[in-house]
């Protein structure tokens, strides 16, 4: 690196992907191809040297399709070449990748039309005395649209299906508008998009891309596996005045959780910390979207008031997304474990966090915290995530659970089914997750809060759910829980309790009760 990155502008991120150093940033196309990569010979690690070329020559049939010629490779020198065999040539696209678990991170940044100064500030990719190229640089003035379809293109041709019998593969491709926030990458919505995102016509238009159309009417009448028994108890009205005493607000009232009766019933209940305001409009969610109120610095204190009174031994901490603040409202998580542990020592703790944008100082904050489980969702399938989930991304969501798995926390994750995945994506879903090591996932049906929100595709059939369940757990998760009505925060004692605890984890024997959940699922 030849100058500070503050000083022309820039941001320094770490990664974990190979390589040395490169820039991002306004003008080029980044793709993370997501995949089951094979091992060696079919069998063994996953063969990294296969991959890359594989990956190389996608770009370089891209490259010749849009009319550049003379690319291809540069011997000892991973990523794509112009010229390759003359005297000068230029890299044109950097690749760094990542293999876990058999499976595909990272992927290619190719230069359709960057500021090629930005080079100049670094030694890109270690490689010293090589120049850095475009496509406008090498009059091939197109735009990133144009691009985009012709990597989408080839990645369906190379990827698209595997040999008879074995799942599809697929590729999540998404294009950097402008300058990349740390931790911000593929599947995430610019500004503009972000300010749309919570509109029905941007979501009509979404779900149109996704190629999902129609749905069932709103006024539509449930299946009977879909109703949820009213049951409004002593033990309902107890936590509902514990929660005003010590006023908390609770998920299960703000998203319209179906299982609210049951669970405060049996004295289970789900808080939001960090405020009740998300920063985020996911089209399945009914939390209030709109400019959030600032930290309640007393949150964390009354939080764990509330699980001392209830005396549990596993309490589930959630909270909105909080774009707003730096951190994404990490530092709150990790105060709320503590003021939790500090009045009772005993209970384990569950956190389902937002992505915090992907920030590693945000969620090395939330890691450090040590909470028994850690859960992030990804929510649906990659086909639907732009339309569900705009302001978030796929490849983004599996990177923090493979990051806190890789910081040696028992990981989970949820999946919502019902608004117009196949069988065969889920199955990919679940595969993907497996991949990252994550220990237990959630899975239920999707059910519409508000004619303004994504209608539901079809009602998935308890037995259907009970096949993904046991796909899932034959994958090589540990546990899923898997049935119309099941919710992020269902069963978390009980589905903890199905895995191996993480190290210094105290066993718990009461209910929990989740603090904090920002998605119906």
């Amino acid at each position: 690196m030849l100058v500070p990155p503050a000083s022309v502008g820039a941001d320094l991120v770490a990664t974990d992907r190979g390589g040395d150093v490169t820039y991002h940033g306004p003008g080029q196309l980044v793709a993370y191809p997501i995949l089951s990569v094979p091992g060696k010979r079919g069998g063994g690690m996953a063969d990294t040297v296969a991959y890359v070329r594989s990956v190389e020559q996608l770009v370089i049939d891209v490259l010749g399709d849009l009319g550049l010629p003379d690319v291809g490779r540069l011997h000892d020198y991973p990523g794509v070449w112009v010229a390759p065999t003359s005297a000068a040539p230029r890299k044109i696209a950097a690749i760094g990748v990542k293999l876990t678990r058999g499976r595909s991170m990272h992927g290619v940044a190719l230069n359709v039309a960057p500021d090629l100064a930005m080079f100049g500030h670094i030694v890109p990719c270690g490689i010293e005395g090589k120049a850095v190229t475009s496509l406008a640089a090498e009059g091939i003035d197109l735009p990133m649209a144009r691009v985009v379809d012709a990597m989408v293109a080839r990645a369906v041709e190379r990827w698209g299906r595997g040999p008879a019998g074995e799942p599809r593969r697929r590729t999540e491709a998404r294009v950097i508008t402008g300058a990349a926030a740390p931790g911000s990458g593929p599947g995430e919505a610019s500004p503009a998009e972000g300010a749309l995102a919570g509109t029905t016509a941007a979501r009509a238009v979404r779900l149109a891309q996704a190629e999902v159309t129609g749905g069932l009417a709103i006024s539509q009448r449930k299946p009977d596996w879909l109703r949820a028994e009213l049951r409004t108890g002593e033990g309902f009205l107890t936590l509902k005045r514990t929660m005003r005493d010590l006023g908390l607000v609770t998920v299960c009232e703000e998203a319209g959780c179906p299982n609210i009766f049951e669970c405060w019933a049996d004295g289970t209940a789900t808080f939001m910390i960090n405020g009740e305001r998300c920063t985020r409009a996911c089209g399945f969610c009914l939390v209030d979207t709109s400019k959030p109120f600032p930290l309640d610095p007393e949150e964390p204190a009354r939080v764990a008031e509330a699980v001392a009174r209830m005396d549990l031994r596993f309490a589930v901490v959630t909270a909105v997304a909080r774009d707003d603040l730096p951190d994404g409202g990490a530092a709150a998580f990790a105060e709320t474990i503590a003021a939790i542990r500090s009045r009772t020592p005993g209970t384990r703790i569950e956190v389902l966090i937002p992505d915090c944008r992907g920030d590693d100082a945000a969620l090395a904050t939330i890691f450090a915290a040590r909470p028994d489980v850690l859960n992030h969702n990804l929510e649906t399938v990659a086909r639907l995530q732009r339309a569900v989930r705009p302001s978030a991304g796929y490849a983004r969501s599996l990177a923090v659970l493979a990051r806190a798995k890789a910081a040696g926390l028992t990981t989970k994750s949820g999946l919502i089914v019902g608004m117009g995945e196949t069988t065969a994506e889920v199955e990919e879903a679940l595969a993907d997750l497996a991949g990252v090591g994550v220990d237990i996932v959630t899975i239920g049906q999707y059910l519409r809060p508000t004619a303004a929100h994504i209608p539901v595709a079809r009602w998935w059939t308890p037995d259907e759910l009970a096949d993904l369940a046991r796909t899932g757990e034959a994958l090589g998760i540990g546990h899923v829980e898997a049935s119309p009505l099941t919710r992020s925060s269902y069963h978390a004692r009980q589905a903890a309790g199905a895995v191996e605890p993480s190290p210094g984890a105290t066993p718990g024997a009461a209910v929990p009760v989740a603090i904090g959940n920002r998605s119906q699922s």
